[in-house]
């Protein structure tokens, strides 16, 4: 049987083929030629993407402002422990003395009962030109018998008491060696991300850092902002601590100082109400629940204001809108809007 083909099929795959082959020749060269160039000229980086710089100082300082609430409860918590370590060791210097004391009076009964039994009794009696006397004497003996048993008894407990002291004091030692070498790991933290911070600020061209100093930290936001004729302070005390925050205006943040000369941003909220009498926790976390928690649309001078779900900033609300806070390494204390960044809690001590 004769085959059949259609026409001209043969004719269009050749030609084909030669389109395919024409097409990958003019790539494979394109290629060469874009190697080629790719080889011989500069890498040439990404610019980075306006404010890239300031965001990444921003985060460093936040993060650093989080390493120095860690600094700030570690140190709290190290000095709470030297205070409790200082009384259990006088107590157990006076529970010492007490015992040697004890062993002292235990002493004198062993011995005045060894010298009155080293003759029997009865001959004792007979010997005795005054039974009456001797009488009285082994009463008193029997007494000072009596006495010693309760005396030992006491010794005996006030040594397990010793022993538990002891072993409490023990462990707050251990507990203290082991939150300083937090707090020295805190430390550590802190300064190596505010000097990547001051190396990022320094490259920053100059008109860009001068801006990124004037300006807040929120770019201005003032989201959820009480209305501007709020209530004047809540107390008294309140109006106090107003009034120091605003003295301490342009002193410098350092970081873990509560003032007079500088402060980080809870070190501050704890010196402003330490001149109204009112004794404040030393990080911004446990500030969070030191007073009663309300609305900030509700906020009046006086009460503290944390930022981010962790609570790792704070600062005053002093009305119309407005905290003053120690915002960061290297600015000083200043008003800000008090929606400068997202808002935790609002606290009224």
């Amino acid at each position: 049987m004769a085959s059949h083909r259609r026409p001209g099929l043969g004719s269009l795959d050749r030609n084909s083929k030669v389109t395919v082959l024409t097409v990958a020749a003019a790539t494979a060269t394109a290629a060469a030629a874009l190697t080629g160039a790719t080889a011989t000229a500069a890498p040439t980086l990404p610019q980075e993407p306006a404010g890239g710089a300031r965001a990444q100082v921003d985060r460093l300082f936040e993060e650093a402002e989080q390493a120095t609430e860690r600094y700030n409860r570690a140190g709290e918590r190290a000095e709470k422990l030297r205070t409790e370590i200082d009384r259990a060791q006088d107590a157990l210097a006076r529970g010492q003395d007490r015992i040697n004391t004890m062993r002292g009076l235990l002493g004198t009964f062993a011995g005045a009962q060894y010298r009155s039994g080293g003759i029997d009794p009865t001959v004792e009696l007979m010997l005795s030109g005054n039974p009456d006397e001797y009488l009285d004497r082994a009463s008193q003996l029997n007494r000072l018998t009596d006495r010693q048993t309760w005396q030992l008894d006491e010794l005996r407990q006030e040594q397990r008491r010793l022993a538990q002291q002891r072993h409490e004091a023990a462990g707050k030692l251990a507990e203290l060696d082991a939150v300083r070498a937090d707090v020295a790991r805190q430390k550590r933290a802190v300064t190596a991300k505010l000097a990547a911070a001051r190396r990022l600020l320094g490259a920053m061209p100059s008109q860009e850092r001068a801006e990124f100093e004037r300006a807040s930290r929120s770019g201005g936001r003032s989201d959820g902002l009480p209305e501007p004729n709020a209530p004047g302070p809540s107390s008294s005390r309140a109006a106090t601590a107003v009034m120091a925050a605003r003295a301490a205006l342009g002193r410098p943040y350092i970081w873990g100082s509560t003032g007079p000369s500088g402060f980080d941003c809870s070190g501050l909220m704890v010196w402003s109400y330490r001149q109204a009498g009112v004794s404040l926790p030393r990080t911004s976390q446990a500030q969070r629940y030191a007073g009663r928690q309300v609305p900030l649309s509700q906020a009046q001078p006086g009460d503290l204001v944390t930022y981010r779900s962790d609570a790792s900033h704070v600062g005053m609300y002093v009305g119309n809108g407005q905290v003053i806070h120690a915002p960061y390494p290297g600015a000083r204390v200043r008003y800000d809007p008090v929606g400068m960044m997202p808002v935790s809690s609002v606290t009224r001590p």
